[in-house]
């Protein structure tokens, strides 16, 4: 290995990658997600009910135009992706797209959480819907390429660990930001005037933070010119890629389960719990462990391998998640609520850490198999299997609750408060039991990637 993959210096990368990435460029890769981190949670915790309790949307309404806005993802995805990978320019393949991302996903966000206040009725699911489209297409303009430049940023099966690990972590503090804004908008009376506010000045960080990342961050230029031949070919090579097969169909029914439990964390603890004054406190016990315990997370990929750790995470959720619906009782305080939320953010944070990592694995691997650089590809791919398992989520439990009388601002029936409950912690925990299940078959381990790595350094340096 040359000396010029084992240094350490921000410029290395722009020629081959490096083995050891410096402070400054995970602090200029991670920045963006920390402005994202703080409408995130909100837009993963509060959306469906600040549209059904204060916009007054019926749920199947509003679970619809979710489904529908991640439909448009599947055009969008591949497109950004295939793009991104075939982009050149003197600004890079990666960043020229977070530039032009930054303002439109600022201005999404704002438009999501400020409808004007005279619209309602059809005219505010209009505007919804509108809103959902422009962010949804900037995000993907912004996710799939920065993901992809984290990819390229490193070709060590250990360093990509770190980097996404400190990334998840730094990210956290958006997160925390987030819930202290989720705590004032919970607490609200005037719940419209508080979003307006938070959205604008969440809107306008993150765009700044976008640009000022994309403008600092280096890009390796040996990867432009060698994205996929075509849009189709790419994603052919995709699903013949086993490891890459294998990994996507977990992921998407573990998602599908993960995505129900912050869409009805505000549900439970107002309608089946009655812990609303503690729904920030219980997140902040979430959010906590997932960044205060980065670093074990880093020490036990590389003690005991990444599949393993991710694995064993998975095998825990299911059962925290399938446990809890025995144990709790709609209508009285349940004390298993704290331990049960420090254990499900433990092992979110843990596969926070080890995921990203093993995304970029197998993207070597299809290097090693057809000669091309295809993050943004395989990005993409992830990326539409996260939202639409998430929408998909989100039209089930819209459908669900409409359907089994549901009516906001009220108390709900017995039967209501255990259709929450279910979905709550059942869905989650029985996909997260599949999801392990199907995930004891990935094989693709460090000593495979080292073999694939040592070929493409031979390659290059033919």
């Amino acid at each position: 290995m040359t000396d010029s993959v084992s240094t350490t210096s921000d410029s290395a990368i722009g020629a081959v990658g490096v083995d050891r990435l410096s402070n400054r460029v995970i602090w200029a890769y991670s920045a963006p997600r920390i402005g994202v981190g703080i409408l995130g949670i909100l837009f993963s915790t509060y959306l469906m009910k600040f549209s059904t309790d204060v916009l007054l949307i019926a749920p199947a309404v509003m679970g619809i135009l979710l489904a529908a806005s991640r439909m448009w993802d599947a055009v969008s995805d591949p497109l950004v992706g295939y793009l991104s990978d075939n982009t050149q320019s003197r600004f890079g393949r990666r960043r020229i797209w977070l530039m032009g991302s930054a303002i439109p996903m600022g201005i999404g966000m704002i438009m999501i959480w400020s409808p004007p206040a005279a619209l309602d009725g059809v005219s505010v699911v209009i505007w919804m819907g509108i809103a959902l489209l422009v962010y949804e297409t900037a995000s993907t303009a912004f996710y799939v390429p920065h993901g992809a430049i984290g990819v390229e940023m490193t070709p060590d099966y250990h360093e990509r660990t770190r980097l996404f690990g400190y990334t998840h972590m730094l990210a956290a503090i958006g997160l925390l930001i987030g819930l202290g804004a989720l705590q004032i908008m919970n607490m609200s009376e005037d719940k419209r005037s508080v979003a307006v506010i938070l959205s604008v000045a969440c809107g306008i960080t993150v765009a700044v933070l976008v640009m000022w990342s994309a403008w600092v961050l280096p890009e390796r230029t040996d990867y432009q010119g060698r994205g996929g031949g075509g849009v189709t070919k790419s994603f052919v090579d995709i699903l013949k890629n086993q490891h890459a097969r294998l990994l996507l169909v977990m992921f998407g029914i573990e998602t599908f389960g993960a995505s129900s439990i912050a869409l009805l964390v505000p549900y439970l603890l107002e309608y089946v719990l009655p812990m609303k004054a503690y729904m920030v406190p219980l997140l902040i016990t979430y959010v906590i462990p997932q960044f205060a315990f980065t670093p074990v997370f880093i020490w036990l990929s590389r003690k005991y391998g990444k599949k393993r750790l991710w694995c064993t995470t998975m095998w825990a959720s299911a059962f925290m998640f399938i446990l809890t619906f025995f144990v709790v009782t709609p209508g009285e305080f349940s004390y298993l609520i704290w331990p049960g939320t420090f254990i499900f953010g433990l092992c979110g944070g843990c596969a926070a850490v080890t995921a990203p990592s093993i995304k970029a694995d197998i993207i070597d691997f299809d290097e090693y198999k057809t000669g091309e650089r295809k993050e943004g590809a395989y990005l993409a791919v992830w990326n539409l299997i996260r939202k639409g398992a998430g929408s998909l989520t989100a039209l089930v439990t819209g459908l669900a609750l409409q359907f089994s009388g549901f009516m906001p601002n009220i108390e709900q029936s017995e039967q209501v408060q255990y259709w929450i409950l279910g979905l709550f912690s059942l869905l989650p925990g029985i996909c997260y039991l599949i999801g392990a299940i199907i995930f004891m078959g990935f094989s693709f381990n460090e000593k495979e990637h080292a073999a694939v790595r040592d070929v493409l350094e031979a390659r290059r340096a033919e």
